[in-house]
């Protein structure tokens, strides 16, 4: 499988400062570009990366200073104390979903093709797209529509959904398109099923719940003056990210001190964020709703 070139690559390896006898973790090894851009920057330290998807195996170099694990990244930690690490100087997590799922139409991440209601990023889960949609029941569909989609119409979405499958259950894309195109608004059609998909595909993965694990952990892991590196694509996931990194914890509640001054655990290093130019989104499309986030532990 060939490697590809990641969103804010450069900008993303800079923001991890990286040592030469560091030791760095990539959370999402994915098409292994991130990984590959570290390893050069090492002399005696070590890579760790995860990835759950079992397809990213294909992905890995040759290299005495590279592990890699096959497991989701909610794991960080106990994985990390098996093979006896217990603090690290960064983390890049470049989240989402990669190139290569949404390139594979068996995989179900994408609407640009009829196949499988999949949307697995582990191959080896039980839950599946179709799963979801045959099985929730409408109040549950709506609320997975909204909260990870944003969609408006969500409970006509669900009612929708649940009034068709007593017919005819659902397997793949079209029977989506088929039941619920009569809702996307006219000249909206591709903005309305990328939310729906995106919706479909966080609750099927946790997405969010293990975002938030994972983050927690890296915080315990991260030595003084370690990195934080995320890169995202959906304001869900940045907003997660976003609080975790001003405030240490997922729900970005302040904590102040006696002279109230904000208490945290990081600095930031790049306020705002940083978005991809107008040159890389020419050569790169994907890159265009990346965001990147870059903090310091104090």
């Amino acid at each position: 499988m060939a490697y590809h070139i990641p969103a804010l690559l450069k900008e993303s390896i800079d923001g991890l400062k990286i040592q030469p006898d560091g030791i760095y973790v990539d959370v999402t090894f994915g098409g292994g570009g991130h990984s590959m851009e570290i390893l050069k920057h090492l002399k005696t330290g070590k890579l760790i990366a995860f990835d759950q998807d079992e397809d990213a195996g294909l992905n890995i170099p040759s290299d005495e200073l590279f592990i890699f694990l096959n497991q989701n990244f909610r794991f960080l930690k106990n994985n990390l104390k098996f093979i006896n690490i217990s603090s690290i100087d960064g983390l890049i997590a470049d989240l989402g979903v990669s190139f290569h799922q949404f390139d594979e139409a068996d995989r179900g991440f994408t609407f640009r093709q009829d196949a499988p209601l999949d949307m697995r990023m582990n191959k080896n889960g039980t839950v599946t797209a179709a799963y979801l949609l045959n099985t929730l029941d409408e109040s549950s569909l709506a609320d997975v529509f909204y909260k990870y989609g944003e969609l408006t119409n969500s409970r006509r979405i669900a009612r929708e959904i649940v009034a068709s499958r007593e017919t005819r259950p659902y397997t793949t894309v079209n029977d989506i398109f088929n039941t619920v195109g009569k809702l996307a608004p006219f000249r909206q059609e591709h903005k309305f099923y990328a939310k729906l998909f995106q919706a479909l595909r966080i609750e099927v993965n946790h997405e969010i719940e293990y975002l938030s694990e994972m983050l927690e952990q890296a915080l315990t892991l991260l030595k003084s003056g370690g990195r934080l590196v995320v890169i995202s694509y959906h304001s869900l996931e940045d907003r997660v990210v976003k609080n975790f990194m001003k405030t240490g914890n997922i729900d970005g509640e302040e904590k102040k001190d006696f002279y109230g001054n904000l208490e945290t655990p990081f600095r930031i290093i790049n306020k705002k964020g940083t978005i991809p130019g107008d040159e890389e989104i020419a050569i790169n499309n994907r890159a265009r709703s990346a965001r990147l986030r870059i903090a310091e532990k104090i």
